[in-house]
């Protein structure tokens, strides 16, 4: 699907989906209860694998109370089963990582697999401490990444791991770990990145009564506990992911002197909050009421600044969009393990904004944009299947002389689905193709 967005100025109130992240940990953990209500889920492409999968390992997801912002899990009471079928994550990476975790529990064996792109990205550190725990853990086509196999029966142990290819491989050991009868604990080999999502997971699992923590060397997590949420139910925060976006199309498109207002945007361990400082010192007009859960942004002369991506990964494409427009060079550095996302975002970013006519300069581990030497005009542009992609474009479309056609602009459907009417509804000028 194609999306014509041309220049436009925007205002309004406008709220935040509910947490990617946050809503893959609690359905998750509502898996792993005896049973649990989640709260404000975020219900995508995404989440909905990861609800696919609790389904097969023995639990059952209720959706019939969607309209009232509540979804009903009958958990597998921490042991899950083995599944009747291959267990297919689609384009969701975090369904995948956390569920291998789940499937070296059970007694038989768990198939993983997912589209083209998830068959692309690397699993090799959590198999293998998969099978350092005394677990079956393979890739089919022996290049650690799926189709997977996992399965029979982890207790518990210690391992060591990479802390620079995914955080979601910590996650996904804390989460079982939890249920297993010695626990599992995770030292580190290198330093960790994206480290405010595990951040997160322990957010999630202290509220569903689970005791982890950080070691001196990583974390550890206690074996034979059990899930349970106070009061049976677990809220899901909106996410500052997609709350990047929002802000961005108001720093750089916001109609004089009007202003975005994003509501949703409450507190809590999402790294990616780090976009209200980037904006604010990039000169958008931005404050954030934290008890009232509101984020203001008006337009502002906005220049480049340098901003380390380390544990906001997700933020490298919006970075990017706005930098195009900023005066002077926006450089984002310690971005090397952004190209193992959905797709290579480094290079996406650089290769799709380049055709909009900004000047890029990308290197392994650092992007920069020079926005003073960038004249953005319309054009096609790729988001390369990736949600996020597609988003960041968007809102260089706003301010791009004539009209930006995005292609693959079905894809913000993995983590925010009413992306494109949100954005009608602020005044942008989008179209379908």
């Amino acid at each position: 699907m194609k999306k014509h967005v041309s220049r436009s100025r925007v205002a309004g109130r406008c709220r935040a989906p509910p947490s990617k992240s946050y809503t893959h940990r609690a359905i998750l953990a509502a898996g792993y209860a005896d049973e649990a209500t989640v709260e404000d889920p975020l219900v995508s492409a995404d989440t909905r694998a990861t609800m696919r999968a609790v389904s097969a390992f023995g639990g059952g997801v209720d959706r019939s109370r969607l309209d009232a912002g509540t979804l009903s899990v009958e958990g597998f009471g921490g042991r899950p089963e083995v599944p009747d079928d291959v267990i297919n994550c689609e384009n969701s990476g975090t369904t995948t990582r956390l569920v291998t975790a789940a499937g070296a529990l059970t007694d038989g064996l768990t198939v993983l697999t997912g589209d083209d792109s998830l068959r692309s990205r690397p699993h090799e550190p959590l198999l293998d401490a998969i099978e350092d725990l005394g677990g079956r853990a393979e890739s089919t086509r022996r290049n650690g990444r799926a189709p997977l196999v996992v399965g029979e029966s982890i207790t518990g142990g210690a391992v060591s791991m990479p802390g620079d290819v995914s955080s979601q491989f910590i996650t996904a050991l804390l989460m079982a770990g939890a249920v297993t009868d010695e626990g599992i604990e995770v030292d580190l080999e290198t330093e960790l990145k994206s480290a405010p999502y595990v951040d997160i997971t322990l957010e999630v699992l202290e509220a569903f009564g689970v005791d982890a923590e950080h070691t001196e060397s990583g974390f550890r997590v206690p074996g034979g506990q059990q899930y349970a949420p106070a009061g049976g139910s677990y809220a899901v925060p909106g996410d500052f992911s997609s709350i990047s976006y929002l802000a961005a199309a108001g720093a750089v498109a916001a109609e004089d002197g009007s202003e975005v207002v994003v509501e949703g945007a409450h507190p809590s361990a999402q790294g990616d909050t780090a976009i209200v400082d980037i904006l604010d010192r990039m000169g958008a007009e931005i404050s954030w009421d934290e008890d009232a859960g509101e984020l203001r942004i008006s337009g502002g002369d906005l220049s480049g600044i340098e901003v380390d991506v380390g544990d906001t990964p997700d933020l490298l494409p919006t970075i990017a969009a706005v930098g195009a427009i900023a005066d002077g060079d926006t450089r984002i550095v310690n971005c090397e393990h952004v190209r193992l996302k959905e797709t290579d975002r480094v290079s996406a970013m650089a290769e799709e904004l380049g055709k909009l006519g900004a000047e890029v300069t990308e290197e392994q581990d650092t992007l920069t944009v020079h926005g003073s030497d960038s004249s953005l005009v319309g054009a096609e542009v790729d988001g390369r299947g990736d949600h996020r992609i597609a988003m960041s474009l968007a809102v260089a479309g706003l301010v791009a002389e004539g009209t930006t056609t995005v292609d693959d602009a079905e894809h913000v459907d993995v983590s925010f689905p009413d992306f494109w009417t949100v954005l009608d509804d602020l005044g942008a000028k989008v179209t379908n193709a």
